[in-house]
């Protein structure tokens, strides 16, 4: 049999190049961003839907399991070929990249580039404001297929913000269409929204259609600088209570400091506890006033140091620490175990509280950092996966982050997704029989379960992350 739709395959894609079954290319598709590795036996990179919906009946027909993939940036194991079978490579359906200057909507292939999006908006004075830290390599239907968010998130919201109509073909191979070019749409049921964060679990979207807004006139950027973790927290807190609402609001604690000056010295400043970096944009007169409101409320709260960029060189020097992290400290060791568990704003102190707890609590390398504005942190674990004793100690504590997080009325991602690595954890949040909703979904979707199979849902009697060899 396996022979069979192997075979079946060769005669979808006529271009053989498109079909990868050599053992070192199979091993380039068997990981993501994030904990795990699984051999698929074959790769296919369609470029167009006709493609897409053949090699999806294809599967069908043979039962054989199927992943959708982009750029593999994900950090939560959505696309990972955990069953084996047939991962398919999106990254070659490119082609379309459309900006309507008139419905303020783009057009785009799920293989484009994020950063691409970006760049063909502003060039038209328009603006796609949602920006994952992998924009420049991540492809928009990985983005879609996560419901990415990035720094912008607290201000412009996520991803699934701006997707107003996708194309899809379906777990049984057929195409749908869903949503549209207007940003008003409620007939019927929303399975925009629904596809958008299903992590290619009920389909394989090939074209999609984003709303885009106004540049912003001006941005103005903040560094403040705290010798306290929890005074940090609360001055994000303040701010927001305040009536004022940045673009964003990053945050970096000690070890990410550390870990940046060590990749590339910037000149800042390792001995402290936190920076929160915080970016105003909008009309230049209103942000002049916000920005030192701003300013005054970090002082309040006890910031050392409060600096404002006031040229464009300044700013994007600001930023540059924030946007070295998660590279700088894989130095420190190397492997990484990325979360993003989110908690309401002003639980943000005592979620800092939390983290320093486990960390202490497991003797384990835990640096923080993330867009702290909305909630949403990045617990970064550095270890040693050679290490059993240590990844041990690590499982317990990313159960313990994302109990913590639950407990103060957060949520298991922000934006990262549930793939492999939180799917242990989805009882907790969502409980039996909200978990048995969502499963209802996906049989109705997909049937015979061969799209994107062991992602979202937990596997009997496993309610733990599982880094471990015993």
């Amino acid at each position: 049999m396996s022979k069979d739709w192997k075979k079946a395959l060769d005669n979808i894609i006529t271009d053989q190049k498109r079909i990868l079954s050599k053992e070192a290319d199979l091993h380039s598709y068997a990981f993501d961003g994030s904990f795990g590795y699984y051999l698929p036996e074959r790769v296919v990179q369609p470029i167009n839907s006709d493609e897409v919906i053949d090699i999806v009946k294809l599967a069908n027909q043979y039962l054989v399991p199927i992943y959708p993939r982009g750029q593999a940036t994900c950090l939560s194991g959505g696309p990972l070929p955990v069953d084996g079978g047939i991962v398919i490579d999106m990254v070659k359906m490119d082609q379309k990249l459309e900006i309507d200057s008139e419905n303020l909507i783009a057009i785009v292939s799920p293989g484009v580039i994020t950063a691409s999006i970006q760049k063909a908006a502003l060039e038209k004075g328009y603006f796609y404001p949602p920006d994952p830290s992998s924009a420049h390599v991540s492809t928009i239907g990985g983005n879609v297929a996560e419901n990415s968010g990035g720094p912008r998130g607290l201000k412009y919201g996520i991803t699934g913000d701006y997707v107003i109509g996708l194309e899809v073909v379906t777990p049984e191979g057929k195409l749908i269409r869903t949503g549209g070019q207007t940003i008003k749409n409620v007939t019927g049921y929303n399975l925009t929204k629904l596809i958008v964060g299903s992590e290619g679990t009920l389909g394989i979207v090939t074209e999609i259609t984003l709303r885009l807004i106004p540049k912003p006139k001006k941005s103005v950027s903040l560094m403040a600088v705290f010798d306290q973790l929890v005074d940090s927290g609360a001055s994000i807190s303040t701010i927001l209570s305040s009536g004022i609402l940045p673009a964003a609001m990053e945050i970096m604690d000690q070890s990410c400091i550390q870990a940046v000056e060590n990749f590339k010295p910037s000149g800042y400043p390792t001995d402290a506890a936190a920076i929160v970096l915080i970016e105003l944009d909008g009309h230049p007169v209103a942000i002049e006033d916000e920005i030192k409101e701003v300013a005054t409320i970090c002082k309040q709260l006890h910031a050392r140091t409060v600096k404002v960029a006031t040229t464009e060189e300044e700013r994007g020097k600001l930023w540059e620490a924030r946007k070295l992290v998660s590279p700088a400290i894989t130095k420190i060791k190397p492997t990484k175990i990325s979360e993003d568990a989110t908690v309401p704003r002003s639980q943000i102190p005592r979620m800092f509280e939390r983290l320093i707890e486990i960390r202490e609590k497991y003797a384990i390398d835990l640096v923080v950092f993330g867009h702290a504005g909305d909630g949403n942190l990045h617990p970064n674990i550095l270890a040693d996966k050679r290490d059993q004793e240590e990844m041990r100690r690590v499982e317990d504590a990313v159960t313990e982050i994302f109990e913590a997080a639950i407990e103060l009325g957060g949520t298991l991602s922000g934006e990262h997704g549930i793939g492999t690595m939180k799917a242990p954890y989805m009882e907790k949040e969502l409980g039996i029989d909200g978990l048995e909703m969502m499963k209802r979904v996906k049989e109705a979707w997909d049937p015979n379960n061969i799209m994107n199979p062991k992602k979202i849902f937990p596997t009997p009697g496993v309610s733990k992350l599982v880094l471990t060899d015993d």
